[in-house]
């Protein structure tokens, strides 16, 4: 058999990845992300350590998931488990505020604010800490194999895992008395548990922030996908002004003015110069020096129009307008603008007033919606009463007989109590004519209403006794009221059903 050597390969359907090596650069927007980082950075690693006073019987611990307790503190608040629709109301809160930052100033949050974002950022700082700028990185990528750049590796990679040891130390103190957790973490004490999650977390960190990077923003996070639905034209977004940059010519040239041969008309896509480009007499002020290329995080060219990868983080802005002071040309030759207002400078008109802008029914539904969720979980926080009562009736059996002819039932009680102190409270029964007492008492000293101590953040477990007449509807609607007895007064009421035989006998 004759073996075929001219067979087609078949063709790659995925493009490679090219290695971005960002280039540093100064500038508002370079100094804005700074200061986000430094924030968002400080407030993650420094919120475990807070301590916030909340009396003898509460963690001191301002931030803190009590997995143990099923408590959640946020400084004055504690949320426990059947409270848990805050938390949902703070998710609420904030899909609709990044639904609100987008249509305002589209993909800010990617830009600034993301974790991905934050952390990729100081990754690549302490890269060029050890390995320099963008050129030096290249060199040394192409660079043999040789004892400098394994030291200068391993140091940066070592650096990278240090990082992200430290961020993962850092979630796990959310979870548990941070000073404690800590002494034990370094003691070899803790729970497999924490050092696990530490484990895991600092695998994240290091593989998404150091090694994946923009892969993540382009391949992995779905919000880009997303986004769309939340932008309309009057949404800002980081624009080449193709109008001004057309036709590029390569190199420095002397300033000139513009000049249309004829009216530009607007075009519906400022991707690209769709228009012919003899519209516009002489070069325009795009040098193609590809400076905005260069400092992309993700590496896209800007130049192409709107892209997925693009985060909005105003880098190749700073990168332009530096070029275009040396050029001695107008700057924001890439800037922050909407379709509405491109096309407005494209035809020689004013844009639009910021308020305007904002001012759209997109907004302020958004706007809306955001606020009446945070004044409704506000007004809750502030009516919410820190005791509550659960009943529940004993179903086995469902009525006793006594000596004396009455009935009883008994009903499991929980009395929870919210306030980090111990709360003196009084259960009474109402609806019936008829005697409470517990566990603990008899049916010689039961009462119309019963006294207990519910111990701090606890929840109290009672086993109530009610006995009234056989005389009577096979069932009777009645409800147990609890309130306590300080200053602070509140109470809960909770309601439930007294049974009897059908025929008393």
């Amino acid at each position: 058999m004759t073996a075929h050597t001219n067979v087609p390969s078949p063709p790659r359907l995925f493009e490679a990845r090219r290695k971005i090596f960002p280039k540093a650069v100064s500038g508002p927007f370079r100094r804005f992300k700074w200061a986000v980082m430094g924030i968002t950075l400080l407030i993650y690693y420094v919120t475990p350590w807070l301590r916030w006073d909340r009396g003898p019987y509460a963690p001191h611990q301002a931030v803190l998931v009590d997995l143990e307790h099923r408590r959640f503190y946020m400084f004055a608040i504690e949320i426990w488990p059947h409270e848990f629709y805050y938390v949902a109301g703070l998710l609420v809160m904030a899909a609709i505020g990044l639904f609100l930052v987008t249509s305002a100033v589209g993909r800010a949050w990617c830009g600034y604010a993301c974790p991905q974002t934050v952390w990729t950022d100081l990754f690549q700082q302490v890269e060029r800490l050890i390995e320099g700028d963008r050129n030096a990185q290249i060199r040394l990528a192409r660079a043999p194999w040789s004892a400098g750049k394994i030291a200068k590796r391993v140091a940066k990679h070592v650096s990278w895992i240090a990082i992200g040891i430290a961020t993962g130390g850092a979630w796990i103190f959310y979870f548990a008395d941070a000073p404690t957790l800590a002494r034990a973490l370094f003691n070899g004490n803790a729970a497999p548990i924490a050092y696990a999650t530490v484990a895991i977390l600092t695998a994240t960190t290091y593989i998404l922030g150091g090694l994946m990077r923009e892969q993540v923003c382009q391949f992995m996070c779905p919000w880009p996908r997303i986004q769309a639905a939340m932008m309309d034209e009057r949404s800002l977004t980081v624009t080449y002004k193709f109008w001004r940059g057309e036709p590029r010519s390569h190199g420095t040239k002397r300033a000139q003015a513009r000049v249309p041969v004829e009216p530009v008309r607007p075009v519906p896509s400022l991707a690209r110069l769709a228009d012919d480009p003899s519209l516009l007499a002489g070069p325009g002020d795009c040098i193609d020096c590809g400076a905005c290329v260069a400092v992309c995080p993700t590496g896209i060219d800007i130049r192409e129009g709107p892209q997925i990868g693009c985060i909005t983080c105003g880098l190749c802005i700073d990168a332009c307008d530096d070029m275009m002071v040396k050029i001695a040309r107008p700057t924001k030759l890439i800037g922050y603008t909407t379709e509405l207002d491109a096309r407005a400078e494209q035809a020689g008109r004013p844009a639009q007033p910021p308020l305007r802008r904002l001012l759209r029914p997109r907004m302020i539904a958004y706007l809306a919606i955001w606020s009446l969720v945070g004044l409704t979980m506000l007004f809750a926080l502030g009516a919410r009463t820190r005791l509550d009562l659960s009943v529940l009736q004993n179903r086995n059996p469902l009525w006793v007989r006594l000596s004396d002819g009455d009935i009883r039932n008994t009903y499991q009680v929980k009395i929870r109590n919210m306030e980090a102190r111990p709360r003196e409270v009084e259960v009474s029964l109402a609806g019936i004519q008829g005697l409470l007492w517990d566990e603990h008492g008899s049916r010689a000293t039961a009462g119309h209403s019963l006294r207990l101590r519910v111990e701090p953040d606890k929840v109290a477990k009672v086993q109530l006794f009610v006995a009234a007449l056989a005389d009577g509807p096979p069932r009777t609607d009645i409800s147990f009221s609890v309130r306590a007895l300080d200053r602070e007064g509140g109470g809960d009421t909770d309601h439930s059903f007294f049974e009897r035989p059908e025929t008393p006998q």
